[in-house]
């Protein structure tokens, strides 16, 4: 036994414990979470009626006393099979907002819809992969010496694509807050296409709301270059949103323009700083708007809403642009596995973090995502459900939901989390088990070509 690694010991100790069934019953419940929340407390459920108590539970009978219950991290590289489920409930919650279902009436599918991408502007030239990088024929130099261009082919796994070709003359600090200021970004493009829609058929900007609503789910994404865009779907409905057909003036190409024209206008400006100035910050020059597909043409619905649930579960560490854990410290920057290229973006971050005219942007607090301080995914609130009825619906599906004429009283109180070496390699087994057979069932449901 003393010659086995740790992790294996541990697990034979748990695996010859009274309890381990119940053990491994709770594992199989939260499907195998890399880092379970441990509570101990109890519940005890009633009749509303008569007081009478129909069902006890106490974590006393337990193992080691405690329940475990997911983590729900939505990074892969944190809990695989919590990023699984958040993925899941992406997707659903996206593809309602498209197709229907959810409450969302199937007659969504007919709206004018359109999966709009907005980048970031240009803060340097970067190294490019697919054909010639940055070919020049007048071989000039920077300022500081360095080639202004880039005559290789760079393969897309290429450590060099998205480095800038010169880090000196590269913008950082316009990078980082670019970033800071992505959300406002786009709330001001959102409020921007209203505007526009109104104004094209003749609307005051104010009576918008009363002929029309704006519904959408948008997903930030990291570029090579590490920096975010964002993808969304836009949809236009009636004054009551999904429930109420558009009015006639709307159409899929008039969404469309108004797109353009709004992330063409949208302007935020930073606040004044001595070190780097007052900066007008604007979308790229890069806006692809397509309308989804209602008659065959187009991207498909649930490939876009399986693109989006792809990225919600990244996170900066696994794109290479950042890390999915804070950083405290300054000192902290120099042990992060990451490219010259961030590491100089999270020093920047770091500095500006540190100047009184950027506090409210709380730099230092968002260094490990280099700035970008928005939620990975944003929905407007009528554009379908939400995570919390896809979880209630998910506990009614295994029976966990409540009794009509129940209540039910609990305390709970957090009292750990994590595995013990032993117990990791154990869920991980577990994980890998369940999403084996996720993947069996769904090769049986596929229709043969």
């Amino acid at each position: 036994m003393r010659q086995l690694p740790e992790a294996e010991r541990d697990a034979i100790r748990i695996a010859q414990d009274p309890q381990f069934t119940r053990w491994l019953d709770q594992i199989t419940a939260t499907g195998g979470c890399a880092h379970p929340v441990h509570l101990s407390g109890s519940t005890t459920t009633h009749d509303t009626a008569s007081g009478e108590i129909l069902h006890h539970y106490d974590t006393r009978t337990e193992p080691g006393e405690r329940l475990l219950v997911r983590c729900r991290n939505r990074r892969a590289t944190v809990c695989a099979p919590c990023s699984r489920l958040h993925a899941g409930d992406t997707y659903h919650l996206v593809r309602a907002g498209l197709l229907g279902g959810k409450n969302v009436p199937e007659t969504v599918r007919d709206r004018p819809r359109l999966f709009i991408t907005l980048t970031a502007p240009s803060f340097g030239p970067v190294h490019r992969a697919g054909e010639r990088c940055r070919p020049r024929r007048d071989r000039g130099r920077c300022e500081h010496d360095r080639p202004l261009g880039c005559g290789a082919v760079h393969d897309t796994n290429d450590a060099l694509v998205g480095q800038p070709l010169c880090v000196d003359c590269y913008d950082y600090p316009a990078h980082i807050l670019w970033h800071a200021h992505a959300g406002k970004l786009w709330d001001r493009f959102v409020i921007g296409v209203r505007r526009q829609l109104a104004t094209a058929v003749g609307l005051a900007q104010s009576l918008f709301s009363s002929h029309a609503r704006l519904s959408f789910a948008r997903v930030a994404e990291y570029q090579k270059r590490a920096a975010v865009h964002l993808h969304g779907v836009v949809r236009l409905d009636g004054p009551a949103g999904p429930h109420d057909e558009p009015p006639a003036w709307g159409s899929a190409d008039r969404l469309a323009d108004a797109v353009h024209a709004s992330a063409r206008r949208v302007l935020v400006r930073t606040s004044y700083s001595p070190a780097v100035g007052e900066l007008d910050l604007r979308w790229g020059v890069q806006i692809d708007a397509r309308s989804l597909r209602a008659d065959g043409v187009g991207p498909d619905d649930d490939a876009v809403a399986a693109y989006v649930a792809k990225y919600v579960s990244k996170g900066a560490q696994e794109t290479g642009a950042g890390t999915d854990h804070r950083l405290t410290a300054w000192e902290d920057i120099d042990a992060v596995p990451v490219t010259a290229h961030v590491r100089a973006l999270m020093r920047t971050c770091w500095r500006l973090g540190g100047l009184p005219e950027h506090a409210p942007l709380n730099l230092r607090a968002w260094v490990h995502t280099l700035g970008y301080r928005g939620h990975i995914l944003t929905k407007s609130r009528a554009y379908s459900t939400t995570y919390a009825a896809l979880r209630a619906d998910r506990a009614e599906h295994v029976g966990l939901d409540m009794t009509p004429g129940t209540a039910t009283d609990g305390h709970w109180r957090y009292v750990g989390s994590g595995h013990t070496p032993g117990a990791a390699l154990l869920a991980a087994g577990v994980a890998e088990d369940i999403a084996t057979n996720r993947e069996i069932a769904r090769g049986e449901h596929e229709v043969p070509r």
